[in-house]
This record gives structure tokens, sequence and C-alpha cells, in this order.
């Protein structure tokens, strides 16, 4: 038997799981037993059985492969039998998700901070995926809170750093481990989805596209998948080498963060289609020759057209969207006659819906799609559907959607972003516009009449379990709405998302730009919340 070492640790303040996990600064990461400390906590309320296999990958930003080799020692010394860790650290959080459900492991632990900056100086996060692959739903989040906050010691023994980038297995102290290819698995996943013949049959007869991988995760997938398996022209994929810094930039597909792409698809030189993803793989950003697809569009136009891929053909049961995201979706299902089911914010929520067979397609404003496949958003995925939809229609994606509005209708939609505000005034901004909910009903700012306002409450229609808070909302008698919330997934200050959605009939105004149709829901926004009071600005950071 190996040795156990227990390490006497305290309690460090904040260690609250946000809607994916832990994130702080990777100084914050690297003080003494503060990552320790979770990890324990986590292992703690988990409680591994014995035969227990633990999944391990991260998007291979600075600080990941000092916190894997750690997460390996502790995960022997907590009595697991077997960790699976992607090749150097790598592992997508989609792909993270397929490894658990494929390997029948207990769970995973997946090192990321998302779409957050990488580097020294930025970013780090932690966040628990159970056995079904999906995040860890809030009752075990509690937990694991609950125990952050009364640890006394943290559980490792001594053993020597594996060599992550070699292939194979290893074993440290009776535990064994095993460093796998962290592409095929996935690669092979998604050829098993959809059309891939369709798609070649495209690109061989001319269609092109460029995906920028934002020197994070997805880079490896998507040559091996894009390049390599589908026949696009090498260099099709642009930043596809992961850097623990991602190159200097944000690894954010939207609008600002990856406008050199937006420049090239609104030129002369566009190719057919254009997309991105962040970086852990999660998210996707979607862009035609001349039309850029708002993320709950293209959850809308994915839903509508999804049974032309071979996996779901015959087998769309529901579509799940989180509150903020615009009611798009909710268009398409009334119109398939399937239930559309709307969730807080965080994929855990759409967890208990896929597992039940309750919804097959799920999304986030976020530029977060995914399926039953994972229990993930997938930014790949949703990127190859796109593919395999515009292979087997013969249509551009402008066309796609200007069809899609003529059947449907439009909801224009936008997000503004009020990065790192003071928290204290971004919680008084929420304090004293929950306390005029009771008020709004009937009062009109500018041209709009207020028909009801709430903070957003939700019951989950699989274990019934209630979660509160999760966002206020504004509704309009025309039917637009406005839903005010404070982001989880930064590190410092607060951000304030303000979620602004008209809707147009198919016989309106479809075609016009997004800010100014929602002109009148801005200017309410700010006056019902006292923005530019309580934050000092007077426009946003960030719209997409």
């Amino acid at each position: 038997m190996t040795e156990i070492v227990t390490v006497p640790t305290a309690p460090f303040d904040g260690q609250a799981p946000g809607t994916s996990g832990l994130r702080k600064k990777v100084r914050i990461f690297q003080q003494a037993n503060y990552a320790e400390n979770f990890i324990q906590s986590v292992f703690d309320v988990v409680k591994p059985q014995p035969g227990a296999a633990l999944v391990i990958g991260g998007d291979g930003r600075f600080h990941n492969r000092t916190v894997i080799q750690q997460a390996i020692r502790m995960a022997a010394a907590n009595g697991y039998a077997r960790v699976l860790v992607g090749q150097g650290g790598i592992l997508s959080t989609p792909a993270a998700s397929h490894v658990i459900r494929k390997y029948g492991a207990s769970g995973g632990l997946i090192l990321s901070a998302s779409h957050n900056p990488g580097g020294p100086d930025e970013d780090f996060g932690i966040k628990y995926n159970i056995a079904n692959g999906g995040p860890a739903p809030e009752s075990v989040t509690g937990e694991i809170l609950a125990r952050t906050r009364e640890i006394a010691f943290w559980l490792t023994i001594e053993a020597e750093d594996i060599d992550l980038d070699r292939l194979g297995e290893v074993t440290v102290g009776d535990m064994t481990v095993e460093v796998l290819d962290p592409v095929a698995d996935y690669a092979d996943l998604m050829e098993q989805l959809f059309d891939f013949d369709a798609i070649r049959k495209a690109v061989s007869s001319g269609f092109t596209m460029r995906f920028d991988a934002m020197s994070a995760v997805t880079g490896p997938y998507a040559m091996e998948i894009l390049e390599n398996r589908l026949g696009f022209a090498p260099g099709t994929v642009v930043n596809g080498t992961p850097l623990e810094d991602f190159g200097g930039h944000h690894p954010d597909p939207n609008l600002i963060h990856a406008k050199e792409l937006y420049d090239l698809m609104m030129g002369p030189d566009a190719p057919d289609i254009g997309a991105a993803s962040d970086g852990d793989g999660d998210r996707n950003l979607i862009i035609g020759r001349g039309r850029f697809i708002t993320p709950s569009d293209s959850l809308a136009m994915l839903a509508a057209n999804i049974e032309i891929a071979p996996a779901y053909r015959g087998r769309l049961s529901g579509i799940a969207r989180s509150m903020p995201t615009s009611a798009a979706a909710d268009r398409v299902a009334e119109a398939l006659g399937i239930p559309c089911f709307e969730t807080p914010t965080g994929w855990k929520f759409f967890g208990n819906l896929l597992d039940a067979g309750k919804v097959t397609i799920c999304g986030e404003e976020s530029a977060g799609t995914g399926s039953d496949h994972v229990r993930e958003k997938d930014g790949l995925w949703a990127v190859l559907l796109w593919l395999n939809i515009l292979a087997v229609r013969d249509i551009s994606v402008d066309q796609l959607a200007r069809t899609h509005w003529a059947r449907f209708g439009r909801n224009y939609y936008a997000r503004h972003d009020y990065e790192a505000v003071d928290s204290a005034a971004a919680a008084t901004l929420m304090d004293e516009l929950k306390a005029r909910l009771p008020t709004l009903a009937g009062k009109m700012f500018g041209s709009l009449t207020v028909s009801r306002a709430d903070s957003f409450s939700y019951t989950d229609p699989v274990d019934h379990s209630v979660s509160e808070n999760q966002g206020v909302r504004v509704l309009f008698e025309d039917g637009s709405r406005v839903v005010f919330r404070l982001s989880g997934t930064g590190t410092q200050g607060a951000t304030l998302r303000v979620y602004l959605e008209r809707y147009e009939p198919a016989t309106g105004a479809i075609d016009a730009e997004t800010g100014v149709m929602l002109e009148p829901q801005i200017a309410a926004a700010h006056e019902i919340a006292g923005i530019a009071h309580h934050t000092g600005r007077s426009a946003p950071d960030v719209v997409t």
C-alpha cells in the first residue's frame, strides 16, 4: 500500500463554484493549498467508490499542467483506481464530457476558465463534472462550497510528475493513469453524428470556410476534423495551436474578440462560412458571407433543421434554452409541436432534461449550443451541424437565415455587458431593481409599457428542485423584454449583463439593423435600472 500524506490546511474565503466552476486569477490559484483545498473538497463530497475512474483535462492555459499533476497525486490518495488524462493535459470541455460517458468514469475535473484570458496574470478555473458528463448540479456544488469552508487537511501521495505528453499507462501509487489521445474519441463521435460524405462533397465542389481556434483548445480537434477528415484546404483552421496565454488574445468568440474573422466575412474575399470557438471549446461563433448569426438565432435555426443530420432523424423530442436566450427557439418548438423549456443560465440545468429524454438540443445566448450526444455545450459540434445543414440544403448562411425569418419571424436580440463593475455597486443596482419590481407593472418608459416584472425562478420538471433569483425580467406589453443579470463567469469585479429582445413577425421588418430596432428597449433598460448612476457607464463594454 502506498503511504498517504495528510497536509494540514485552513479554509479560503470565496471558493464558491459559479455557473461553471471556481474561477479566479492564476495568482490566487498559485497560493499554497488553494487548488488543493478545492479539489479535496470535491473528493470529500463525491466520495469515490472502489474502482472509480476520474477524467482530468483542461484547455491548455497557464497553470494547467501544474494542477493536473497535483490532482493526479490527490486522486491516488483519495481512492480512485484509475485516472484518464488528455495528452499534454488537453481535453476540450465537450471532449471531456464524452470521455466521462464513454469510459464510465464517476466524474471529471475540467481545468479551464472557459472564454476568459489566460497567462500568468490572467485567469484559471476548476470545474467538476458528474458521471453523466455534465457539470455538477447545485445540490453538489452547494456541498462542495460548504466543505471548502470547514476543510482542515488534504490528501496526497509522494510521487513524481508523470509525462503528460506520452500516450499510454503508468502507475501512480496504487492507481493507474492512462494518457489518452484527446482528439480521437471526439472526432470519431462527430463522424457518427453527421453526414461527413455530404460535407466532403460540398467541400470538393468549392465550399470554403475559415475556422478561428483562437489559439485555444479546439485547434487540434478542428484540424483533425475539418482539414484531415472533411478535406477543407490546409490553413482553413487559423490560430490552431493551443497556447498557455492564447497568444495574448481573449479567447471569446464574439464580434469584439473575433473581429478579424468578422471583418473577413463582411469583406469581398469572404469564404462561405466563418466560425470560431473559445478557450475550452464549448462555445461557437457563426458568420456567413455578409451575415452574422446571433447565438439565439443559431439555436433556433439548428433546431429547425437538426433532423437533416443522420443521428437526429426522427428524434427531436424538445428544445431547451436559458432564460436570457431569445424566444426564437420557442417559435420553432411551437411550429413543430414539441416542448421548449426555459431554464436558468448554466449548462447544468439542461442535464436533467437531457437525461430524461425531454430535449434533444439546448442553447444559451452566450454562444453555447449542444445536444444529447454529451452533457456540455459543444462549439465544434454546432459548427459541424451548420456545415451538415448547408451541405444538404445547398444553401448559404444568409439564405438559410432569411428563409427561417420568413417562416418564423425574427427576434431582434442583443446583450450589453458592463464588465469589471464595482461588485458593491452592481449588487446595489440589482437589489434596488428587485425592490422596484412590484411597482413596475403599468408604468411607461418611452413608448414601452411594462406588463410584468419578476425575479426568475425555475422548478426543474424532472427532480422538482427550485432555483430562485436567476435574473430580473421586465416584460412589455408589445411582447419585447429586458433582462438583467450579474454574471458568474468573471474573476474580478462584477459583470452586469443586460439582455434586450423584440419580436418582429414574418410580415414585418425582418432585415433591419438590430441596434435601431432595439433603441426603445435600450433606453428603457437604462432608465429602469439606473445603469449610469450605479456603474458610471453610459455605454456597455461589449455588445453581442
